[in-house]
């Protein structure tokens, strides 16, 4: 193993663990239907640094082991998740200066969460995927997760998605990339 990878890995250990750790420490209002999970702004690290990606991941999954939701959001949860930041990577390769892939790459979150765990809340709640019920439940949960997400994904990531790239913490990164 090359010293490349190994700051890669030590690097997305450490992303892991500061995802989990904000997520487990503000757990009154990371987990549940209205839900502001602010370890989802390390989800634009994918964008600039796509190898983030499973540090982003690994920290999501172990968070999620303490939901209420047990396995179902650990897997659930956890893809949303891991789409969200390899959307974010996709769009990264483009223009990362543009306000459009900032705001697009903030939206990736928003928009897998609010489908994968808003559908996820609704069959806990009426516990089938059918029927009136269960797309009244998955509206109503869709769109609380998804204000929520949008809500810390534009008043807190996409400012500094927006200074990221201007910090001694971006060339840092740089150099392990």
């Amino acid at each position: 193993m090359n010293i490349r990878s190994v700051r890669r890995l030590t690097v997305s250990a450490l992303i892991a663990a500061v995802y989990a750790a904000l997520t487990m420490g503000l757990s009154f209002m990371s987990y549940g239907p209205i839900q502001f999970r602010v370890a989802e702004i390390l989800c634009i690290l994918p964008f600039f640094f796509p190898w983030t990606t499973w540090g982003v991941t690994a920290g999501c999954l172990i968070a999620n082991l303490i939901s209420a939701y047990g396995p179902a959001d650990v897997v659930l949860g956890t893809l949303a998740t891991l789409l969200s930041c390899l959307a974010a990577a996709a769009l990264g390769r483009g223009n990362r200066r543009s306000w459009l892939s900032n705001i697009l790459a903030c939206l990736m979150p928003v928009v897998f969460n609010a489908v994968i765990v808003g559908a996820m809340i609704a069959w806990f709640e009426v516990g089938s995927f059918s029927g009136a019920a269960f797309w009244t439940a998955f509206a109503v949960n869709g769109a609380s997760v998804g204000a929520g997400e949008l809500a810390v994904m534009l008043i807190l990531a996409l400012p500094i998605m927006r200074v990221l790239p201007n910090s001694a913490v971006y060339a840092r990164m740089q150099s392990i990339a």
